[in-house]
């Protein structure tokens, strides 16, 4: 007997014309993604974490090797990015800035040509977003944001893989982000608008969401049904909202501001009294690394409502997505 298996052609001409158009691309900031492309890189994502569940994780970037250029400390993204290299049949090689002619005046033009013809792929945790857009433009090889002054991209789609997870969807969902207007912030809301979701930030004054970039923010969230507001009051972001995200208050390389910084962000704190205004499932979620009873209290951080530890992990399987879709 003949079994006849039904195959929706449109559906594999879709894919293969997705991994075209993202083959060789740069990842600075969701910005340069649509959200089409961050659909698609959410969903491999998904099935990516259930292969390596289940021990079928494909070698799908064997002999390929990827650079990781680190100017700032790092736990999550140089574990995460290593791990998925070497799940993905490829090499991770950790560069330290200050161990590279970079870090003694090489020029970022010299640096990214050279680098261009020994790696496949370039992955840069670093102090300037400007930098590393010049990195961009010069290299002939894909070059991936593990950090900058401006945007976050692989924490936003990790943090989208996680609610995705967790409520099942993401249209429509409330997410509100209290405390500082930093590069995560800044990633965040550009994934969540992109995937039709409702963005609330509240920050203190003098530490707002960057302002040109808000701008751009509501259109994409205008394309999508989302929607994304700002505010001074931690209460009114908080109200109703599905997700609740928070970010230290001090970052790396503002240690000098921290204590004008802690009476600055007092009155944001993720706290008991904060996340009643939210719905009663709300999921509470932190980049890492988290300072309890500053940015968060214990009883938030590490109660039922808290995913931080299943986000962390999903910086391994959306990683893995950009990897595999970029190299």
């Amino acid at each position: 007997m003949i079994i006849l298996v039904k195959v929706n052609i449109s559906t594999i001409k879709a894919a293969r014309k997705m991994e075209a158009q993202l083959k060789g691309r740069d990842m600075l900031s969701l910005l340069d993604y649509t959200s089409e492309e961050i659909d698609y890189l959410l969903e491999t994502a998904l099935v990516m974490k259930k292969d390596t569940k289940a021990g079928k994780c494909p070698p799908m970037l064997p002999g390929k090797t990827l650079g990781m250029i680190f100017e700032k400390h790092s736990t999550r993204t140089r574990i995460s990015f290593e791990v998925g290299m070497v799940q993905l049949g490829g090499h991770p090689m950790y560069m330290n800035a200050n161990d590279l002619q970079i870090g003694r005046g090489e020029s970022v033009y010299d640096t990214a040509n050279v680098l261009s013809g020994y790696l496949d792929g370039i992955m840069i945790r670093a102090n300037s977003h400007e930098m590393v857009k010049e990195l961009a433009k010069h290299a002939s090889i894909p070059v991936i944001n593990g950090l900058t002054d401006m945007f976050h991209p692989c924490q936003a789609l990790a943090d989208l893989l996680t609610i995705l997870e967790v409520k099942g969807s993401v249209e429509g969902q409330k997410i509100a982000y209290v405390g500082d207007g930093n590069n995560v912030a800044h990633s965040l809301a550009i994934g969540a608008a992109h995937i039709g979701m409702h963005v609330a930030i509240a920050t203190p004054q003098g530490y707002e969401f960057n302002q040109d970039l808000f701008g751009k923010v509501k259109k994409i969230a205008e394309s999508t049904g989302g929607s994304i507001m700002q505010t001074y009051d931690p209460v009114e972001a908080v109200k109703n909202a599905d997700v609740v995200y928070t970010d230290v208050w001090a970052s790396m390389g503002q240690e000098e501001e921290a204590a004008a910084r802690l009476e600055a962000f007092k009155k944001y704190q993720i706290n008991d009294t904060l996340v009643a205004n939210a719905k009663k499932d709300y999921m509470f979620l932190h980049c890492l690394p988290a300072h309890r009873e500053e940015e968060v209290a214990t009883s938030v951080i590490d109660g039922p409502n808290s995913y931080v530890f299943q986000q962390a992990e999903n910086r391994l399987h959306a990683q893995k997505a950009v990897l595999a879709a970029l190299l």
